[in-house]
């Protein structure tokens, strides 16, 4: 059962704000080893645990999580805009594994998925056309939220349908760590963000281009110390990068909504995509971290957090 992990914070932001020379510097180290760490491993089938920031799901119809069985990159902040590679009989036992396993998963033959899910393939891989992945949503942005233990269900569930594979699979979680980017909130949005929110897709390119501005210019603003929005919070990412170390995914069940927004910002429930992936992974056996990286990043409005991890011999 040859499994192996790699979980790390995304951003739009990468290619957009200019953090300091060495914190740059240290990111690129931190993806020069995840670039190492998969073509070592060399994984036949990517399991791909993804957020959604309103491009590819909306409020019309919100599922916890949803496996894809065909996917497109929605191409927002320049990233992958084209078809995934998915393996769509593998996808499709999966989702009939996981639903007979109690667990009502949603399916899609037709997801789009943005930044959120493709950035950690494409900082690996970089052309994503022959990639074969698996794409799985796990809603991170838009309450009401299920409870963590919920999701390590999920996770576990999709890990048991793979540890006997003989197939190498690569199982990636992106997103968090705490971060509270300028995402519209249902509970406080105007009549015209509400529209937005339950059913924003394929805006103009100009629509696309002045909100991904908004996020620019909140994330030059909070860099200097300006931005009306809630600050990283280091000591919540490096608890939760511990429990992560610990092996324990139980601990996981600990986290309650409300409380995460409250510490740790909006966005801070994308850590939903590592707890996917570490149960999966776990589902396997115990494991091991190979490699942490974490650094919080203004610049990038994020607590940006980077692991990789292998099952014990």
């Amino acid at each position: 059962m040859p499994l192996a992990l790699i979980c790390m914070s995304h951003s739009p932001l990468l290619e957009h704000t200019d953090p300091p020379a060495d914190v740059k510097a240290a990111v690129e180290e931190a993806f020069e080893q995840v670039r190492a760490f998969a073509a070592d491993f060399k994984p036949d089938l990517i399991v791909n645990f993804g957020p959604d920031h309103f491009n590819g799901f909306f409020y019309d119809l919100m599922p916890p999580f949803c496996i894809g069985y065909e996917a497109h990159g929605t191409g927002d902040y320049d990233s992958w805009g084209g078809p995934l590679n998915v393996p769509t009989d593998i996808a499709m036992e999966l989702a009939e594994y996981v639903i007979a396993h109690d667990i009502e998963t949603a399916i899609s033959r037709k997801m789009e998925v943005d930044h959120g899910a493709v950035q950690p393939m494409e900082i690996i891989y970089g052309d994503l056309s022959q990639v074969p992945v698996i794409p799985i949503f796990i809603n991170s942005v838009a309450p009401p939220f299920s409870k963590m233990s919920r999701i390590r269900e999920f996770g576990s569930a999709v890990g048991n349908f793979f540890k006997d594979s003989d197939k190498k699979i690569l199982f990636i979680g992106s997103g968090g760590l705490s971060h509270d980017p300028p995402v519209p909130q249902i509970a406080t949005a105007t009549e015209e963000q509400r529209k937005f929110l339950t059913d924003g897709r394929h805006p103009t390119p100009e629509a696309r281009a002045a909100r991904q501005q908004r996020t620019i210019d909140t994330a030059k603003a909070f860099a200097r110390g300006e931005a009306n929005i809630m600050d990283l919070n280091p000591e919540w990412d490096r608890k939760f990068l511990e429990v992560c170390k610990s092996g324990d995914v139980a601990q996981f069940d600990a986290y309650i909504p409300a409380e995460m927004a409250a510490e740790a910002g909006n966005s801070s429930h994308e850590v939903r995509t590592w707890v996917a992936a570490y149960s999966a992974l776990r589902a396997g056996g115990e494991y091991k971290v190979t490699y942490e990286f974490y650094k919080p990043i203004k610049e990038y409005i994020a607590g940006f957090g980077v692991t990789t991890a292998v099952l014990l011999p």
